[in-house]
């Protein structure tokens, strides 16, 4: 068994490194070649090499934390100031691209159970990683249990090579708005861009005061207060993963119900920034080659013929049908990753207005990637 020099239960240390990793990208965001890769590819970047040379570990309860308790949080905290009248006129292309998204994964499934030499089990496979990047990972139990994958082998292979997958994935979807000839071909909407360091490092308050604690304070209790209505609300409903989308509706609505509260809220959005920014820490650190390239290099073929055509798909389809480079990266973020990590990209772009469609978007994903996935494999069965 490999050991890395700081262990999975060394949870200080796992955290020190990840905020640290945020805050090395945050500062070189400010450089001429960070402000193309941006705060949040960097930040990826720096986790993936510790991850990968055995500094820190590839899973741990840490990074769970996260994802379970930061991303969640920060949900709130960046819709503050959401504009409900803009809402359904900004999430339509941005659905229109994740159709799109959803149809190039099926082709691309489709293509990889034909040309890769899968065994037996191709159609199950097939099933699950197109369940998983229609809606995202959490998919992927509830797909493979449905159609009887249980090979706990094969099951662990997979998920190894949709974690480093989608890294090396989430950093192509990152450099392709800094293309300025492939962005130049497609639609352009007027899109607010701040970048992350410019939120973070903001001087003054809507108070004038540098600091306004309060409105931080109350920014944070207001969003741990939504937070805790979205889960009990899932519960009630008995709808699992119906949480972050209750959240952004609660926080969505307060937003506009009590608009000029919200604006004296400052700081908000720049804590919510700073945890999507160590939710990307987190991402990379869970990317490990050692395990892919043990345990079934056959699955990481398979992932990455599915993303290929998906990315193709989801670009020349999207460029006829009139959609910015931007809708076009956030809606395929939402296919691949589900709606914590399209909002999370779409914070660290700056690109305010996709916020919300990112979050619709993936949560859709969320509804529709097993049932869809299933009937792929029933398809190919």
């Amino acid at each position: 068994m490999q050991t890395t020099i700081i262990t999975a239960n060394q949870s200080w240390a796992l955290w020190a490194i990840l905020f640290s990793s945020a805050a090395i990208g945050l500062w070189a965001e400010r450089t001429r070649l960070g402000s193309k890769l941006s705060g949040a590819m960097i930040t990826m970047l720096i986790a993936f090499a510790l991850s990968n040379l055995k500094i820190i570990p590839a899973t741990a309860a840490a990074y769970v934390q996260i994802r379970d308790l930061l991303v969640p949080l920060a949900i709130p905290l960046l819709l503050v100031q959401a504009d409900l009248r803009r809402l359904f006129i900004e999430a339509g292309p941005t659905l229109l691209a994740f159709m799109i998204g959803a149809a190039g994964t099926i082709l691309g499934a489709l293509l990889a159970w034909y040309i890769l030499p899968l065994g037996d089990q191709a159609w199950q496979l097939a099933a699950v990683f197109t369940a998983t990047y229609i809606g995202g990972s959490i998919n992927y139990a509830a797909t493979a249990k449905a159609v009887g994958l249980h090979n706990p082998d094969l099951l662990s292979a997979g998920l190894a090579a949709d974690n480093l997958m989608m890294t090396v994935y989430f950093l192509i979807l990152f450099t392709l708005p800094s293309l300025y000839r492939l962005r130049s071909r497609f639609n352009e909407r007027p899109q607010r861009h701040r970048t992350a360091t410019e939120i973070i490092l903001k001087r003054e308050s809507h108070t004038g005061e540098r600091i306004n604690l309060p409105g931080i304070t109350s920014a944070l209790a207001l969003g741990l207060v939504i937070c805790a209505a979205g889960f009990e609300l899932e519960k009630l409903l008995g709808y699992p993963g119906s949480a972050i989308l209750l959240i952004t509706l609660l926080s969505v609505i307060i937003a506009n119900l009590f608009s000029g509260v919200m604006l004296r809220l400052d700081g908000a959005p720049e804590i919510g920034t700073l945890f999507m920014q160590v939710f990307f820490a987190s991402i990379g650190a869970s990317a490990n080659i050692a395990a892919v390239l043990k345990v079934g290099p056959i699955l990481l073929a398979l992932a990455a013929v599915i993303l290929t055509v998906h990315l193709l798909v989801i670009l020349i389809a999207g460029k006829y049908a009139g959609l910015s480079l931007p809708e076009i990266v956030i809606a395929s973020n939402a296919n691949m990753g589900g709606p914590t990590t399209a909002a999370a990209m779409a914070t660290a772009r700056r690109w305010e207005a996709l916020v919300v469609p990112a979050i619709l978007c993936g949560t859709l994903g969320y509804a529709l990637g097993s049932f869809i996935g299933i009937g792929v494999g029933n398809l190919l069965h």
